[in-house]
């Protein structure tokens, strides 16, 4: 075999091996990594004012009394007669907590109001004045929430004062 011929044949088997990838060398894992914490100062919920229907004068037809929770204003329906110089107002409740925080409001009604003599008057509901969540306002540290209801008056309703307690929770999220 004359050198000419593997002269060739060498440069052919040369650039193959150089042409041929480089191992990957191994990589170490990340070993750092981070803990973190935020503590947050415990939210207190405070009211400001309870809610209050106002007064009525019963009547043959029943009806409803309803307060809204944004404005405080009241509205009544059927043969219900409101008095003009009670006409009640919203519950207002006052939070604070951490600053840029989300909050959920939750409100637990009665199922209806008692009087001292036993007669009742039912719930409709509870209602607040927008969405369950709320953000703490980031300068004050406060939010605030307001919340009204409806009332069904039954006709001939029993004369009296009618009253019961609802809860409402603020948790963080």
């Amino acid at each position: 075999m004359s050198i000419l011929k593997l002269l060739p044949a060498a440069a052919i088997a040369a650039s193959a091996l150089a042409a041929a990838p480089a191992a990957a060398q191994p990589v170490p894992a990340a070993t750092d990594a981070v803990g973190e914490a935020l503590v947050l100062i415990p939210l207190k919920l405070t009211k400001i004012d309870d809610l209050d229907f106002g007064a009525f004068v019963s009547s043959p037809t029943g009806g409803t009394a309803t307060i809204n929770p944004v404005t405080g204003a009241r509205t009544t329906t059927g043969g219900l007669i409101a008095v003009p110089a009670d006409d009640g107002f919203r519950a207002y409740f006052g939070g604070a907590g951490s600053p840029n925080q989300q909050v959920i409001i939750a409100v637990s009604p009665p199922v209806a109001l008692t009087s001292s003599t036993g007669d009742t008057i039912p719930v409709l509901g509870i209602t607040i004045d927008g969405s369950p969540f709320r953000t703490i306002d980031p300068v004050s540290r406060t939010f605030f929430v307001g919340v009204g209801g409806s009332l069904s008056i039954a006709a001939n309703q029993p004369e009296g004062e009618y009253s019961a307690q609802f809860w409402m929770t603020a948790l963080y999220q």
